[in-house]
């Protein structure tokens, strides 16, 4: 004989705007509360189009003992009426009725700060008063905030290791220069390679996948830029811009290539396993930072720094012509790391 599920939390709360991290909160509650009854029924609804009446009828208890999942989406938009009611639920929530709030922030991380001068009591920012009045009624949370290089690093090791694989440093720093930071397609390809390479994902696995999209990237554009290969840069740049890479995407590579070499640099020789923790970088990203700072002064990285900024400015309207721009910024790094050896 099978043992009874444990009942559902009665009220979760999901933190943060990480569209791929709420789905995946909200699907562990759905999830759980199938477990108890696989014939609950969802209902999800935004937050600023709910009424006292409408929200007062889904959390009520049914008659017929129907269990219900209600999902609140973009909490922080509720009204004060709203408000009231879902704080005075959660404090006495009904059987087989499972509550789920979507709420972008803040994180549980400024909890006990002070308001800022001018707030209002209980919290300067919309929707503070639903997110606290929850976590006081004892919700169980998950968080979906952003997650940082380090986290977003972890996450795909992660996908790799649930799909049945294990992924390279090198693999690593490549796909997430391939993909970018967006989590959904990070989560995509973690899983196809890891199918597709019988589990052992390594970098040639990941440069045949994305059949050469790996090198067509902004950060193929900086690394070459940074070791002072100017042609390889400049055709590495073109060939990004032809196959449709933004401006602003190549312009945000090269400055992290310049303002991690920098960092990098800066914290001195080291393993970069020893260095990552330090310099809160991952260290796939370390050791990039130390190969492509080789050959570099302190005064050719400070007129890099200045090279990078004035390029955010010009690929964002402040220069006619984005694409020169990149161009000219690119010789600018090459170089600014050739006066290093003057």
């Amino acid at each position: 004989m099978s043992p009874t599920p444990e009942p559902p939390s009665p009220v979760h709360l999901v933190v943060g705007d990480e569209g791929l991290l709420v789905e995946r909160a909200v699907a562990r509650a759905v999830s759980a509360a199938r477990e108890a009854d696989p014939a609950v029924e969802v209902s999800s609804l935004p937050a600023g189009d709910l009424t006292a009446g409408v929200l007062g009828e889904l959390v009520s208890p049914s008659l017929f003992a129907e269990s219900r999942v209600v999902v609140v989406e973009n909490g922080h938009d509720a009204s004060a009426e709203v408000t009231t009611l879902l704080l005075g639920y959660a404090k006495a929530p009904s059987d087989g009725v499972t509550l789920v709030v979507v709420h972008r922030g803040p994180p549980k991380s400024a909890r006990g700060r002070r308001p800022a001068k001018g707030a209002a009591k209980g919290g300067g920012a919309k929707g503070d008063a639903l997110l606290e009045g929850l976590r006081a009624a004892g919700a169980s949370e998950a968080s979906a905030s952003g997650l940082s290089d380090d986290q977003r690093a972890d996450f795909v090791r992660a996908e790799v290791r649930q799909a049945g694989g294990r992924i390279t440093g090198e693999a690593l720093g490549l796909l997430m220069d391939a993909v970018g930071s967006d989590l959904r397609e990070l989560a995509a390809a973690a899983s196809q390679l890891a199918s597709d390479s019988g589990g052992n994902v390594d970098a040639d696995a990941v440069r045949a996948f994305h059949r050469g999209r790996a090198e067509v990237t902004g950060f193929a554009v900086a690394d070459r830029a940074m070791t002072g290969d100017r042609a390889g840069a400049l055709e590495a740049l073109r060939w990004a811009l032809d196959t449709g890479v933004p401006h602003v995407v190549v312009a945000d590579a090269i400055a992290d290539g310049v303002r991690t070499a920098a960092r990098v640099t800066a914290a001195g020789r080291g393993d970069p396993y020893s260095l990552a923790s330090s310099l809160k970088m991952p260290p796939w990203k370390v050791k990039r930072g130390q190969q492509n700072g080789r050959g570099w002064s302190g005064d050719g990285l400070t007129r890099a720094m200045g090279v990078v900024a004035d390029l955010n400015a010009n690929v964002k309207g402040a220069a006619a012509d984005p694409s020169y721009a990149l161009e000219y910024a690119v010789e600018a790094v090459v170089a600014a790391r050739g006066s290093a050896r003057r």
